[in-house]
């Protein structure tokens, strides 16, 4: 499936973050952003590493002051290998002193940041070091100009305002540059992105922002993340959860497994919804086995694991999996590779599977 989403992905530039490339056929990256007080070195370092050790790719770090910009450099010596990019509001300053400290990328809105010096000793600096910019614009943050004309924080809003701002760098020759438009509204975050899509070739970082807490913030960023990448669009994804950052990593790694397209090995569980024909207790069956494989540590084979609850479905099902069960009265058969290898008692279903699945 990977390679047949890349043939259908839309043509971006590639763009280097510090070991790590987005853009062009590179895989999706994956984003978090740290939480903790920056001027916290010990925490930030700590939920840096915690990040990517769950499997973050690039890591944005808030930097509201230039003393702040020293913590970049501490989480360097310190052997932080992940890209690191900080996070900057309104103040040049801080960007130069950031680049200088070392960073990977910088995400600044060079409208924001005053006049065209000041513009161009930040689109100096970074292409001077190939440190990349991220300009980012969400609802919350549109021109006044611009939101006069839409009225509102529209999708075409959303993207004139990142053209606006890249055009500003574009005009000091500096074009390594990510856009991200972001909104709590799905709909007008997807169609920004299609816009932005069809009028640049420039890497697109996307997300649902403000999406919440929890089911509902969860199901919005895969609304909108999965579907635009469905689209074709997207380089590198956030999403934002009002939860603990490595809880975002884990839900963007969820999202690219199910649209096939993560490059990370790990079994896929397909089970049925269960009906009236269901006769064995298949709800409990795949609790069961969830817990027993994450025991057995064998959720990283990469494999397909079919758990159906009838013997209409189930066998066609099973078959296009490695291994699977397919539920009668009070047992199961077993499948491996299409063919029904055996019948299985109800209360030996989930021990025999492991134990099959650990020889495979």
């Amino acid at each position: 499936m990977l390679d047949t989403y890349n043939q259908t992905r839309r043509a971006s530039k590639e763009v280097k973050i510090g070991g790590i490339a987005i853009g062009g056929k590179n895989p999706i990256a994956v984003q978090s952003m740290t939480n903790t007080d920056t001027l916290d070195r010990a925490a930030t370092l700590a939920q840096v590493k915690a990040l990517e050790a769950a499997g973050c790719d690039i890591v944005r770090i808030t930097a509201p002051t230039v003393e702040s910009a020293k913590t970049f450099a501490f989480l360097k010596e310190n052997g932080v290998q992940i890209p690191l990019v900080a996070d900057i509001h309104f103040d040049y300053r801080i960007a130069l002193e950031c680049a200088a400290c070392g960073v990977d990328k910088i995400r600044i809105n060079p409208g924001n940041i005053g006049d065209e010096n000041r513009v161009k000793m930040v689109a100096d600096t970074c292409r001077q070091k190939g440190i990349p910019i991220r300009i980012g614009v969400n609802g919350g943050s549109l021109e006044k100009s611009i939101l006069e004309k839409y009225g509102a924080p529209t999708a075409d809003a959303l993207a004139e305002s990142a053209l606006y701002h890249a055009s500003l760098l574009e005009q000091f020759d500096f074009d390594n540059i990510v856009l991200s438009v972001k909104s709590s509204d799905v709909c007008a975050m997807a169609a920004a992105n299609e816009l932005l899509a069809a009028k640049c070739n420039y890497p697109l970082h996307i997300g649902v922002t403000e999406a919440g807490g929890g089911k509902m913030g969860l199901i919005k960023g895969a609304i909108g993340i999965g579907g635009t990448l469905l689209r074709g669009i997207g380089d590198t994804v956030r999403v934002s959860l009002t939860e603990n950052p490595v809880d975002e990593v884990a839900a963007a790694h969820d999202i690219l497994f199910a649209l096939d397209i993560d490059t990370r090995k790990r079994m896929n569980i397909v089970s049925c919804p269960t009906c009236g024909r269901t006769k064995i207790d298949l709800i409990a069956l795949v609790h069961e086995f969830e817990e027993a494989a994450a025991k057995a540590d064998i959720l990283q084979k990469d494999i397909k694991v079919a758990l159906m609850g009838c013997v209409v479905n189930g066998p066609g099902e099973a078959r296009e999996a490695d291994i699977g069960i397919a539920g009668g009265k009070g047992e199961a058969v077993l499948i491996k590779k299409g063919e029904i290898v055996e019948k299985i008692p109800e209360g030996e279903i989930i021990p025999r599977l492991i134990e099959e699945i650990q020889k495979m």
